[in-house]
């Protein structure tokens, strides 16, 4: 990744090994390896950094996490450390990027769903107690290292079933229509139930009705509406956060966007975000469903139960629970695009 600083698993020697630590030295080349033997090696829960060498990182901060040994041998607090040390050497050094391997989760043993707890954890603690505006990357090897618990998982997965519109049943849907008002689409095959069939009455109302919306507008209609316009999403988000109490760098933070293009919302009245970056705000603010689907009107958006992800979405704001990270990991456990970043 092309960040500022890589975040190596390494071993107490740092001299590299299997793994991450293995694949970042021989990546980084031989440089690394001779500076590595000039620090003295790193205890447990510790890091130390150096430079990036041949990688297209400035720095390598090796931190060492815990091996396995069932958890009673504090194993957590130390895993922990690791990410909280690491972050204030990326902070002491000026980096604007740091990217992180889930630490101690490969031949070290750690779980990988208690690991990537405590990654997430640790890094969002850390972050929320730091006026840094860092932006941290967490790299997995495999989709199996996201476990988001089966209970969830369960109770996730029965919520898109039975909200969820897949495109094969809209199309379902608009051929039977298409039928029932005598105009079958192309290629679509008869319908076997008729019986609810659209009264002919019903059908002339309806297209006068379509056909009265479809005229263009009168002038002075089109002058009035363009004077009485509804405030941006900018004006929207930021009458919110205000209301919210909390400050600018808590809300982005939250909402997990980038300070840079948080930026370029708050100095522009007329940005339109991309939707994943407008959903993520209204998480951050805590907004129920009619408020998050207010604002993302603003932004010229809608929730839909076409889109697996904003039924995922409406699941997590129905049950009022706003862990952005934890949205995130539903949204990747069922292959979709996640909220906020750089989006």
């Amino acid at each position: 990744m092309s960040v500022d600083a890589v975040v190596n698993a390494a071993n107490e020697s740092l001299l590299g090994g299997g793994g991450v630590d293995g694949a970042i030295h021989r990546a980084a080349g031989p440089g690394l390896d001779a500076e590595c033997r000039t620090l003295g090696g790193c205890p447990t829960g510790e890091a130390r950094i150096t430079g990036g060498y041949l990688l297209p990182a400035k720095f390598v901060i090796h931190a060492v996490g815990p091996v396995w040994r069932g958890g009673g041998h504090g194993e957590k607090e130390l895993l922990a450390s690791c990410y909280r040390n690491s972050l204030a050497l990326a902070e002491e050094h000026g980096c604007a990027s740091v990217a992180f391997p889930l630490i101690s989760s490969g031949i070290f043993g750690y779980p990988k769903d208690q690991a990537i707890r405590v990654a997430l954890d640790s890094i969002r603690e850390y972050l929320d107690g730091s006026d840094s505006d860092i932006a941290v990357y967490l790299t997995v090897f495999d989709r199996s290292s996201f476990d988001i618990g089966k209970s969830l998982y369960r109770d996730l997965k029965s919520f898109v079933d039975d909200n969820y519109v897949a495109p094969f049943e809209e199309e379902q849907s608009r051929r039977f229509l298409s039928q029932n008002l005598g105009a079958p689409a192309a290629g679509a095959a008869p319908f076997p139930d008729r019986k609810a069939r659209i009264p002919r009455k019903k059908i002339a109302e309806d297209q006068c009705f379509a056909a009265a919306e479809a005229l263009p507008p009168r002038a002075e209609d089109l002058k009035t509406a363009l004077e009485e316009l509804d405030e941006s999403f900018s004006t929207s988000l930021l009458r919110l956060i205000d209301k919210s109490g909390m400050t600018d760098s808590q809300c982005y933070k939250r909402a997990n966007i980038d300070r840079k293009l948080f930026s370029k919302i708050r100095s522009d009245p007329n940005y339109r975000p991309s939707k994943p970056t407008a959903v993520a705000f209204a998480v951050a603010l805590r907004l129920d469903l009619e408020e998050t689907e207010s604002l993302l009107k603003k932004a010229g958006f809608a929730l839909s139960h076409s889109s697996k992800a904003d039924v995922i979405v409406e699941y997590f704001i129905k049950n009022k629970n706003y862990d952005i990270m934890q949205i995130n990991e539903a949204l990747f456990a069922f292959d979709q695009s996640l909220l906020g970043a750089a989006t």
